[in-house]
């Protein structure tokens, strides 16, 4: 397999698109750690006593899921391998965090089956993120 064959357009801009995803998730994680259970905007008591409620390696596995996607997105640009590891790495974390929350808290019951939208949501995209670095690198468009 020829590893210098050049990613095609839609690669580079979908890898971009994840990049400014991760930037986003980077904001949002940093907004959680500043403002707390305010971070998503004016916080009611059920919202800041479930965010008081996590547990302190909660913040941490949130900071590797976003901290990985942003990575895993620059090293799909830089046409990296390490996109493939950092991928999975978000993708985990991601399944730990919202796994954890959804199935440990009472979120659901009080706010509604609604609240699963945006968890499955990021899910997906961390999903679709490995698929993408995995079929990147079978197709020696990273190396």
């Amino acid at each position: 397999m020829d590893r210098s064959t050049r990613s095609p357009a839609w690669f580079r801009i979908v890898a971009v698109v994840l990049l400014l995803w991760g930037l986003a998730g980077c904001f949002a994680c940093i907004q959680q750690f500043r403002l707390g259970a305010d971070a998503m905007g004016p916080a009611s008591d059920y919202d800041r006593a479930l965010y008081a409620s996590l547990p302190i390696w909660y913040n941490a596995v949130y900071a590797v899921a976003v901290g990985c996607g942003l990575f895993a997105a620059v090293a799909l640009l830089a046409r990296s391998v390490l996109a493939v590891p950092l991928a999975w790495l978000s993708f985990t974390g991601v399944l730990i965090q919202f796994g954890w929350l959804l199935a440990t808290s009472d979120i659901i019951r009080v706010k509604g089956a609604g609240v699963v939208a945006s968890p499955l949501f990021i899910v997906a995209v961390a999903a679709f993120a490995v698929w993408l670095a995995r079929h990147a690198r079978a197709h020696g468009w990273i190396r």
